[in-house]
């Protein structure tokens, strides 16, 4: 593991009115190496907190009106995503890639000093040659923003997040699912994760680095360890 790096973080985090970005956004703020916050949102993600900052901004595809509020942080955490389900390719290909690489192109030259973590999925397909649709996508973004001229880049490839207790935007249906996480956990250890482990090694990825720019669930387990 490389050296710590003792730089508190000033991150930015796209999607915290979702699952995944609710439970990012939770363990930046308990985390005493965070030290601001901002989160870009479409809706008011409905939390308060000292190190929070939130701009209502509803179109990515233009950032151009909040750029002088995005310049002095030094990570960000992209948790914004659409479900390809129902979709055209066309469709899902604008959500997904050309929205987060306009963000991303944009961010790269306002914070070159800045370490990018993209949460991906698990199956996305680097060769985006494949039969799915969506994991061909997700891989040209993946390869797309490896390529930006940030100080680091990571795709976290998480499968079965166990939910944060207490957060408010938890998908419905885990509450079906959650009381098998004991099991998965024990079964499937290669595609079982906390959301809290993600939210964790997605910090240490901007600390510590890591060997790999994608990230698997072994990966993610290991690294939210790592302080």
């Amino acid at each position: 593991m490389p050296t710590i790096i003792n730089e508190k973080l000033k991150v930015i985090i796209t999607g915290a009115t979702g699952m995944v970005g609710e439970g990012i956004l939770h363990e930046c703020l308990i985390h005493p190496m965070v030290e601001a916050v901002l989160v870009i949102n479409r809706r008011p993600c409905g939390i308060v907190h000292p190190k929070l900052k939130e701009i209502i901004h509803r179109d990515f595809f233009d950032i151009s009106a909040i750029e002088s509020q995005i310049i002095g942080y030094n990570t960000c955490f992209f948790c914004l995503g659409v479900s390809s389900i129902g979709m055209k390719e066309p469709e899902y290909y604008k959500l997904t890639y050309t929205l987060t690489i306009n963000f991303a192109q944009k961010l790269s030259k306002l914070n070159p000093d800045m370490t990018f973590c993209y949460v991906s999925g698990s199956g996305t397909d680097s060769s985006e040659k494949g039969r799915s649709m969506w994991a061909r996508v997700k891989g040209k973004t993946e390869n797309e923003l490896m390529n930006l001229p940030f100080k680091q880049v990571f795709a976290f490839r998480p499968g079965y997040m166990h939910p944060t207790k207490g957060l408010k935007n938890t998908l419905p249906y885990y509450k079906y699912i959650s009381w098998m996480y004991p099991f998965f956990r024990i079964v499937f250890p290669k595609m079982v994760s906390t959301l809290a482990e993600l939210g964790r090694a997605m910090i240490n990825a901007a600390r510590f680095g890591y060997e790999k720019q994608i990230l698997g669930v072994k990966d993610i387990v290991a690294l939210a360890k790592a302080d």
